[in-house]
């Protein structure tokens, strides 16, 4: 077991290590610094329980509450949530995604472009296990507004879209996908470095 000081020294860099050691009274802690005021503290433990998430299930019996942020008033909790979900599907055995997902992806719609971008981006672990979910996905990444976001978010925004539709796209396709990556790669949006970005992808 460790502290917050022990946790708070450690780098960055050598949390993924770290998170391999970690004790089965070690995770739920974590879950709970999840809310704490002390951004490094929060940060930190948000990174060793999604490093944990890659090779060991024992994250996934907080499932719940990371659904509960998705509801959170404070945008970083709901970022979080969309993270630990997403860094969790690959051991939902009971299928909780299926239910999930529509809270899920209503922080597409979020006020705050950063959480809108961790959401779409995070889609990326959801839709290489869950291929039931894909045109339920797609067709909500598609409605997505860009316009409604500022001009400086839009392209990136719409970067992060495409991604995952490309990854959609080598699962299945459809003519709406095909048809929004060709109007977003002739749209102009796009600078040439993206474009050829995105065309190397597909």
């Amino acid at each position: 077991m460790f502290n917050i000081e022990s946790l708070l020294t450690i780098d960055k860099e050598n949390l993924l290590g770290f998170s391999k050691t970690l004790e089965a009274e070690d995770i739920p802690q974590l879950v709970e610094w999840l809310t704490e005021e002390n951004d490094k503290l929060r940060y930190h433990s948000l990174l060793l329980l999604e490093h944990r998430s890659e090779k060991y299930d024992d994250v996934y019996p907080f499932w719940d509450i990371f659904c509960e942020k998705l509801r959170n008033t404070n945008s970083y909790q709901r970022s979080i949530g969309v993270m630990l979900i997403a860094a969790n599907v690959k051991w939902d055995r009971k299928n909780k995604i299926d239910i999930t997902i529509n809270d899920y992806l209503k922080i597409l719609d979020d006020e705050k472009p950063i959480t809108v971008r961790q959401c779409i981006q995070s889609l990326s672990k959801i839709v290489i296990y869950r291929t039931n979910l894909h045109n339920k996905i797609a067709n909500e990444l598609i409605s997505i507004d860009i316009m409604n976001h500022k001009s400086t978010m839009r392209k990136l925004i719409l970067l992060d879209i495409l991604n995952i539709l490309v990854l959609i796209k080598k699962h299945q396709t459809s003519e709406e996908i095909d048809t929004y990556i060709f109007k977003a790669l002739t749209g102009g949006l796009l600078d040439k470095k993206a474009i050829k970005q995105i065309e190397y992808m597909l």
